[in-house]
């Protein structure tokens, strides 16, 4: 879908930064910003600054930042698209909808009417379960010592017995077949046309993190296969990316969220007052799961069943949630299967206590490694060590291996600096390590230098966003060709173009990027974390170093392609050669 950048920069220009924000954080004035508690991660003192003058927002705690697109973006999970509705609809812009691409207007058109036939559908099945035919499904959720209002809460329902009830209340209201197939509320063969997917099963709506129904969960009510079903993936429900109870779970105030199983689970915890409760839908965690998480809590708590199958599971999903940077943590439910069970004959103060008694991921993974090995030998209890030795070497950062070795030391009585050397030797065993301590010459990385080279040409964009007076000074020497990659020049000529105009505004230059990646990219283009400089002088070295750094790449890359016989190329390349030993003799004033 294209919209013009005049409609961009209108719907955004009416919608003020801080009045935005204020709707979902608690902002104080302080000088010209604002600060408050940053949403997007964990903090007792506020860090999330707002700037009504540059129209954008940051977190020095977090690096989060953006304009008020990416705002809505990143908290309410919308596309691109999807936030600049909203912001049209709340400043009264009307977007021409000619700018559809006739593809992205039928796969939008298709995503609304699949949204509003599930809640139709949700809307359905609720009524269902409060008529004579739901009785004996409202009956069971009773059993389960559900209220009215958590059954209200969560939108439970119920689907008839009839094989195609739903399909022809939804018929009714005038909805193509073809549009219901595509909800994956229905299904079709040559033997009984089209029948409703879900029947005679208690039905649980899936809602996405903005509370749209994307899609259902179904509990047969008896003996009938499977016991829960699921809908199909489609076009606005993507299993692997969506968590049951996220709609409820993203507003808690809690650090943390529980992680479950199932659907009863995140409800029954959440009835009983942990509102930070979900569950990933009948799939294993995945990391868009742990990219979900990691929107909203730096930390998970484990709830699965306490069974063999749940065991497996919680290990499988600590090094998922590792490596997005979560801190994971296992509560056991002993003697009882699941939070479900727990709460039900323990409550909500033990289930508080298990909580506060959550096993480390990794100590857990070992306390389930000790079935494997008689400890009460001497054999036994040594090739447990070497297999929690090898484990302990996968920890790539060298404080947290040796927090950990202490930890495992202390845990089963070895000694710390035994167990330092048994990591060691199953490091260089397993290729990890080298057994020489001396440190060998490092051979020359192209894509660390790379990288570096990356960094460096988002702190000098960073920089020259926030100094006029630096700009002026580099201008002559550093031009957007110096830039490597399409989206770095392309930000540089836009950010080139607005001081030309004598109108810097890094959040107008946001709305050239309308793909997610790309502007979020951009967004932190304009808040690189550069480190403590304490002095003028240091920040002065820093700046000089880095337009060097970017120039010197930028004469390299267009050496590499210059062509043997372009001796024009050669000579602007001389010229800018030259160049180089102006900014040798360059002053940079930050002042």
């Amino acid at each position: 879908m294209y919209y013009s950048d005049e409609v961009i920069e209108e719907v955004r220009s009416k919608n003020d930064i801080v009045d935005v924000i204020s709707t979902y954080v608690r902002l104080q004035k302080k000088g010209s910003s604002y600060f408050g508690l940053c949403p997007f991660h964990n903090e007792k003192s506020p860090s999330f600054s707002v700037s009504r003058s540059k129209q954008m927002y940051y977190c020095f705690g977090c690096g989060a930042g953006g304009n008020v697109f990416t705002f809505l973006m990143e908290y309410e999970n919308y596309s691109f698209v999807e936030a600049l509705k909203y912001l049209a609809d709340r400043a009264g812009v009307d977007l021409p909808e000619q700018e559809y691409s006739k593809e992205a207007k039928e796969r939008a058109d298709t995503k609304a009417i699949l949204l509003e036939i599930n809640k139709l559908a949700a809307q359905y099945y609720y009524v269902q379960l409060k008529n004579e035919q739901g009785a004996h499904a409202l009956a069971y959720l009773k059993n389960r010592e559900l209220s009215d209002d958590t059954i209200r809460a969560f939108g439970l329902g119920y689907s008839n017995k009839y094989s195609n009830d739903l399909y022809q209340y939804l018929r009714s209201k005038g909805y193509q077949s073809e549009m219901l197939l595509k909800a994956g509320l229905v299904s079709m063969d040559e033997r009984q046309g089209v029948y409703d997917k879900f029947w005679n099963r208690v039905m649980f709506p899936i809602m996405d993190a903005n509370s749209r129904v994307i899609g259902f969960g179904g509990r047969v009510m008896g003996d009938g296969k499977p016991k829960y079903l699921n809908s199909p993936e489609t076009i606005i429900f993507d299993k692997s990316r969506n968590l049951y109870g996220l709609n409820r779970a993203r507003s808690t105030k809690k650090p943390y969220f529980l992680l479950c199983e199932g659907y009863m689970d995140v409800i029954s915890l959440h009835q009983a007052g942990f509102t930070n409760a979900v569950a990933s839908l009948g799939t294993a965690l995945t990391a868009g799961h742990a990219s979900l998480i990691k929107r909203y809590v730096q930390e998970v708590y484990l709830t699965y069943d306490s069974d063999e199958a749940g065991t497996k599971a919680a290990l499988r999903a600590v090094p998922i949630l590792k490596d997005v940077g979560i801190t994971a943590r296992i509560i056991r439910m002993e003697p009882y299967k699941d939070p479900d069970e727990f709460i039900k004959n323990l409550g909500a103060e033990a289930f508080e206590e298990r909580i506060g008694k959550a096993r480390n991921g990794f100590m857990f993974s070992l306390e389930v490694l000790e079935k494997d090995y008689d400890l009460h030998t001497p054999e036994g209890k040594t090739d447990f060590m070497r297999e929690a030795a090898r484990r302990l070497t996968e920890f790539d950062e060298e404080i947290e291996r040796k927090n950990y070795i202490e930890a495992v030391a202390a845990a089963y009585h070895v000694g710390n600096e035994d167990l330092q050397k048994l990591v060691a030797r199953m490091a260089i065993q397993a290729g990890q390590a080298s057994p020489a301590r001396r440190p060998k010459p490092v051979k020359h990385q192209p894509k660390g230098k790379e990288d570096g080279i990356v960094k460096s040409q988002k702190i000098l964009l960073t920089w020259l966003i926030e100094d006029v007076s630096i700009f002026r000074q580099i201008e002559p020497y550093i031009t957007p060709s110096d830039f490597s990659g399409d989206l770095y020049r392309t930000v540089a000529e836009l950010l080139y173009e607005q001081y030309e105009a004598g109108d810097v505004n890094p959040a107008k230059i946001m709305n050239h990027f309308t793909d997610e990646e790309e502007h979020r990219e951009v967004a932190s283009l304009f808040h690189t974390k550069i480190r403590e400089l304490t002095t003028v002088k240091e920040q002065e070295k820093a700046l000089k170093e880095t337009v060097l750094r970017v120039k010197n790449h930028s004469i390299e890359v267009a050496t590499r392609n210059l062509e043997p016989t372009d001796m024009k190329g050669l000579q602007r390349l001389m010229e800018v050669k030259s160049k180089m030993q102006d900014i040798q003799k360059l002053h940079i004033s930050v002042n």
